[in-house]
């Protein structure tokens, strides 16, 4: 039975893709969740994506994880690496700002367009398309040259501090220099200039 099927592998407040779940038609699929619906045990979001119905421990109804949804939609794409977090959302992920982002920021494989906003259950998103195709081997270097772009913008450190916090991220998100090399002349002349001043010229040589 496919409810069964979904309270095995979904959790509470993870999206469930139509397209991911098994049965012989998509038209009987699309039936069987209409139901589910209908029933009460299931919500659907919007087109094609619904979530387990759940109370919360205050009473109030559960809501899908936004972050859960961007993930399987834009970085982990059914198991392989397509994408990663950026702008302010990964500057306050790893400490360098305490503002809170106003939305979103993913860049992904997925994008069709170069810069698209979106609306996910009151969230922003906004995907941006790749500078060149993401995969598990770059993805963090990518990640890396994408913020090394705008660090100034971001951080609420600099000097010193910058440096330390720069040094950690790396380390963090495990960045290889060796494949940093390879990309680093797709973006801009000032990623150049920011990982000198951030004091990591020194892995690039």
């Amino acid at each position: 039975m496919l409810y069964e099927y979904i309270l095995k592998n979904y959790e509470k407040d993870e999206p469930i893709f139509l397209s991911e779940l098994p049965g012989g038609s998509r038209n009987y699929v699309r039936q069987e969740m209409k139901k589910l619906v209908d029933e009460g045990k299931l919500e659907r979001l919007f087109h094609g994506v619904y979530y387990l119905s759940y109370t919360t421990i205050l009473g109030t109804q559960g809501k899908m994880s936004v972050e859960k949804y961007v993930d399987k939609k834009f970085i982990y794409v059914n198991g392989k690496v397509s994408g990663y977090i950026t702008g302010i959302q990964l500057a306050n992920m790893y400490g360098f700002t305490t503002q809170n982002p106003a939305c979103i920021e993913v860049c992904s494989n997925e994008a069709t367009t170069k810069q698209r906003k979106l609306n996910i259950d009151g969230r922003n998103l906004i995907i941006y398309k790749p500078i060149t195709e993401i995969t598990e081997e770059n993805q963090s270097a990518l990640q890396f040259l994408d913020f090394m772009e705008k660090v100034d913008r971001y951080s609420e450190f600099s000097g010193e501090l910058l440096k330390i916090k720069l040094k950690e991220f790396v380390e963090l998100i495990k960045v290889d220099f060796s494949v940093v090399k390879r990309y680093i002349s797709l973006f801009p002349d000032r990623v150049y200039r920011n990982i000198y001043q951030g004091g990591l010229m020194r892995e690039l040589v």
